[in-house]
């Protein structure tokens, strides 16, 4: 998989409502809050920025949605923190509540954005999680359970396997819940969209313009290879994307390959079957599969969470075979578009946050659970440069991890520790 300056070749970029074209950066300019980073996080904390009157320019090394955030399964899934009770254990009570708010508020920001700009991006609710196992029902059970202490705000609803046909057309899975609330767009139409309204509202977008230093200080600066923002503040926004450009951020993310093939555009009929209902679905596994139908009925079908750092040689070679096995009616059917890129692991799938200096901020590594994330991650960044710190307090006080030996240990190590999660699937 080649990669180049301008979006790869998947489905969203063959299919995005329009090309970016902002400008490079040359020579000088100053604003308020410098991004590093023109992905969902960064277009969302200039966006927050905006609304306080902050003057913003983003700052994008190749294209608005380049990296993952163009990318993904375009699954809008709620949640911010994998797993509260570990992290209430790192933060206290309140931290977790905080966390938890943090989840549901998460899917409702990007709903908000897509009403407030008037986005085109192919929003459908719906969202189906499927069991493989009794351990996967026992997990559901108790997972609703939770929820509905918790007072969660959307409908949700546990399906038998009988009642599973209703929703997908698979002899795989033994049971299912539905999460009405949560549901699917098209990610790349959402970011690019995102980045359209910085621009009508007063904010400064530079493409295909990488930086090449930060330079920290009382006055920090993005540099470029042509020009250089001057800004009072600075985040950086580059997640798995980031690689050498921060020296202090090295080691902390991990870069994991995810995929994704889309098939020909499928009649009306055997859309119907595979997907009744036009959820994404999405199994418990580690190594998961996650799937859904386009606006023009293909199937988006993805997984392949790859850890060892390195691409394989044919993404379809892989993949089809997956889907085959869960969706057999698609044999013959022709896939158009396979594509990947890297998501940013933290081991403790915990986001991170902090600052390096006190005037410059990051956050990173969703795990592969961005979407919604990094959409409120901006805002809690943005919020705590115009003053109000509390959710962003929560999140700057906790450890990570980081292993040893740069990428060259860390990529490896990872991989062998799925490959034991893996084995104990297998194996249950």
């Amino acid at each position: 998989m080649k990669e180049t300056s301008e979006h790869t070749n998947s489905y969203y970029a063959a299919s995005k409502n329009w090309q970016t074209d902002y400008p490079k950066l040359e020579g000088d300019h100053h604003c308020d809050v410098a991004i590093l980073g023109g992905g969902f996080t960064g277009v969302s904390a200039a966006l927050r920025l905006i609304e306080h009157g902050y003057k913003v320019a983003v700052v994008e090394a190749n294209r608005i949605s380049w990296g993952a955030s163009g990318r993904n399964g375009g699954q809008l899934i709620d949640g911010f923190v994998n797993d509260l009770y570990k992290f209430e254990k790192k933060v206290g009570k309140r931290g977790a509540e905080i966390a938890y708010q943090m989840g549901i508020e998460c899917r409702d920001l990007v709903l908000e954005r897509i009403e407030k700009h008037s986005i085109d991006c192919d929003l459908k609710f719906g969202f189906l999680d499927v069991a493989m196992n009794q351990g996967d029902i026992d997990d559901f059970h108790e997972w609703l359970e939770e929820k509905q202490e918790n007072n969660y705000p959307h409908k949700m609803e546990f399906i038998t396997q009988e009642n599973l046909k209703q929703h997908v057309g698979s002899d795989k899975y033994i049971a299912g819940v539905v999460n009405y609330g949560n549901g699917h767009l098209h990610p790349l139409n959402l970011c690019i969209g995102e980045a359209r309204a910085i621009v009508d509202q007063g904010g400064s977008i530079f493409e295909q313009s990488q930086v090449k230093k930060i330079k920290h200080g009382e006055n920090p600066k993005l540099i470029t290879e042509n020009g250089v923002v001057h800004a009072k503040k600075i985040i950086i926004a580059g997640n798995a994307y980031l690689r050498k450009t921060e020296p202090k951020l090295a080691g902390a993310v991990i870069p994991a390959g995810s995929y994704i093939i889309a098939t020909e555009p499928l009649s009306e009929s055997l859309a119907n079957e595979l997907l009744p209902s036009d959820m994404a679905v999405c199994d418990q596994r580690v190594g998961l599969d996650y799937y859904r139908l386009s606006a023009d009925r293909r199937m988006l079908f993805g997984g392949l969470c790859n850890y060892s750092g390195r691409n394989p040689k044919s993404i379809k070679g892989v993949l089809q075979p997956k889907m085959l096995n869960v969706f057999p009616q698609l044999a013959g059917k022709r896939i158009d578009y396979e594509w990947g890129g890297y998501i940013g692991i933290s081991i403790n799938r915990i986001p991170q946050m902090g600052r390096i200096q006190n005037n410059t901020y990051y956050v990173q590594g969703y795990s592969g659970h961005g979407l919604c994330p990094t959409h409120i991650a901006g805002n809690v960044i943005a919020d705590a440069i115009v003053g109000d710190t509390e959710r962003f307090d929560v999140f700057e006080k906790v450890k990570h991890i980081r292993l040893p030996g740069g990428l060259w240990f860390a990529n490896p190590a990872l991989a062998l520790g799925m490959m034991w999660f893996r084995l104990k699937e297998l194996l249950a």
